[in-house]
């Protein structure tokens, strides 16, 4: 492609609502140009690096059998209703009405949609496994859309759902396509982490997100250096501390705390570490058609964990609970705790299962309880709500967890039977029985993939593609248009380039040297040609993007040298 033709609008101005490099640099260079909010076109550069995605994908596909289709972008909101997530998807889900008053969605993810095309149309155990897949925009209503392509309304994906007669060859193909993914990331020249998930308004079971590290990710993930255990945050878990601090000793008794309404305080008061302490966190609880108020009781030194709180009641959202709201159900901010409380629910953290010498609120102004021995307490719910901690020991080794911040490109589901019993979607097993297929679901983020790349690779000078994902492997800049020599060196490396196969953009603008040098930064070619005045003396330069750093190469000699660096 001749630059001169291309149409490629570069840009010193920063979008007022970019803060992400992403976003920034994608819009600079002339990749993507935002339509409304959320809305964004992606120009011909942008289509490029789609595309190379959108290939790697259908390639590691393709590898392990899964067949492409194309569902309608447009779904019957009457599958929806059926499935149960008309209403439990939220206002993310955009509905809207034809001409004749029939309801529907604008698909976020087709798992309804799969399962109808399938349905009546497989009938047999023997026509099993089937796995489909799609690369198709999709459409969720966010309420903040932001970060450019990272979390926009419209969107490309990658969805793919698969059909089984078992249990085993459910988990078989699970791990098949977490292993396509992990080749499909590793392609792209991306560093990830596969982790432990929360399955959320998809469902089902057996959830992985597969992250992409950068420390502009919006996700927490907790990860382990000594093995390969790494969860979202939302799901993580961790082993039985290492070191316990000494407990206090007193019995059980009622004691005055004046004043004291917080765990540090509390934790100044009897002079004992935040570990034998009872945090109360209040919060209404919204179900379907209901909600109540619960209180989370955890240790001192821990938080709560919102999602693991939301699961463990299957609740939709949690949220925060008015000082006079307790006092109205007779309870007091900073002095409650679990014991004879009939005032509403409550959830035990289950590291509190079985622990004594506690001390936690007595539901009562200026008091609290003091050698409290959990193991006594008699038809309590426990559960795993805490939030795991920098520091926590690993669940799987004796290693040390960190945080660290990533991008969800993927997110992998064992369905199982959530959306086949809901759709009445069956097969007939070896006996001639009738069963709902079970299920597993699979998607990736393409044009969020797109953002990744550029969260993982940049500089302050812009893009920093890599070779898989590059819109152009090679940028031929002819310094001065004017001067015949260099006009007439790089017409004729630029046609060799192109002759040996090599995706080649020809600079032919009548741009000045430093304007054309920040194109080629800012756009993130990952070598650029400079033919200049050093060709008079039989020479060239090769410049690498991801280093900056220029080499002096014979004019003779460089086709053979460039075709030999980029092929590595």
């Amino acid at each position: 492609m001749r630059r001169s033709k291309a149409f490629i609008p570069t840009t010193k101005e920063v979008p007022s609502d970019a803060v992400l490099p992403s976003h920034i640099f994608l819009s600079r260079a002339g990749f993507i140009a935002q339509v409304s909010s959320g809305l964004y076109n992606f120009l011909p550069l942008g289509k490029r690096v789609l595309k190379k995605i959108e290939t790697i994908v259908n390639e590691e596909m393709g590898s392990i059998g899964a067949q492409e289709v194309e569902l309608s972008f447009v779904t019957p909101a009457e599958l929806w209703q059926k499935s149960g997530r008309l209403e439990k998807f939220g206002k993310e889900l955009l509905r809207f009405k034809d001409r004749k008053e029939n309801l529907f969605v604008l698909g976020p993810t087709h798992e309804e949609m799969m399962v109808n095309a399938v349905r009546d149309r497989i009938n047999s155990y023997k026509q099993l496994p089937l796995h489909l897949y799609q690369i198709k925009t999709k459409f969720r209503d966010e309420a903040r859309p932001r970060f450019g392509l990272m979390r926009g309304r419209e969107f490309v994906m990658k969805d793919g759902y698969s059909f089984h007669s078992s249990y085993e060859d459910l988990n078989r193909e699970f791990n098949t396509v977490e292993a396509a993914y992990k080749r499909i990331l590793e392609r792209l020249g991306l560093e990830f982490r596969v982790v432990r998930a929360d399955s959320g308004v998809i469902g089902g079971s057996g959830s992985k997100e597969l992250m992409v590290l950068a420390d502009s990710g919006e996700d927490t993930i907790v990860v382990c250096h000594h093995c390969e255990y790494a969860a979202n945050i939302e799901a993580a878990t961790r082993g039985v501390r290492k070191e316990i601090p000494e407990a206090p000793e007193a019995e059980f008794n009622r004691f005055k705390t004046p004043g004291v309404t917080t765990v540090e305080a509390l934790a100044h008061f009897f002079k004992v570490d935040p570990y034998y302490l009872v945090k109360t966190v209040a919060k209404r609880a919204v179900y379907d058609d209901d909600s109540e108020m619960v209180l989370f009781f955890l240790r001192g030194n821990d938080n709560l964990q919102e999602v693991k709180a939301m699961n463990a009641l299957n609740a939709l959202e949690l949220v925060d609970v008015g000082e006079n709201e307790l006092l109205e159900s007779g309870l007091v901010a900073g002095f409650m705790g679990p014991l004879d409380l009939k005032t509403c629910k409550i959830v035990i953290d289950v590291e509190l299962q079985h622990a004594d010498s506690m001390i936690c609120g007595a539901n009562e102004k200026d008091y609290h309880y003091v050698g409290v021995n959990f193991s006594a307490m008699k038809n309590v719910e426990f559960s795993d709500i805490a939030e795991v901690n920098e520091g926590d020991t690993c669940p799987h080794c004796n290693g040390v967890l960190s945080c660290t911040k990533g991008i969800e490109v993927g997110h992998i589901f064992k369905l199982g039977t959530t959306y086949s019993k809901a759709l009445k979607a069956e097969f007939l097993n070896e006996k001639g029985q009738r069963e709902p297929f079970i299920m597993g679901t699979y998607g990736m983020g393409i044009s969020r993939l797109v953002a990744a790349v550029i969260e993982q690779h940049h500089d302050e000078n812009g893009c920093i593609w890599t070779s898989s994902t590059a819109p152009y492997i090679v940028n031929v800049m002819i310094s001065n248009i004017n001067d015949d020599q260099q006009m007439s060196f790089g017409e004729k490396l630029y046609e060799q380039l192109r002759e040996h196969g090599v995706e080649v953009m020809l600079d032919d603008r009548k741009e000045r040297f430093g304007f054309k040098m920040k194109d080629a930064e800012l756009i993130g070619f990952p070598y650029t040609v400079i033919v200049g005045k050093e060709l008079a003396n039989g020479n060239i330069q090769l410049m690498e993007r991801r280093s900056l750093m220029k080499e002096t190469l014979s004019a003779e000699t460089a086709l053979e040298t460039i075709i030999k660096r980029v092929s590595t």
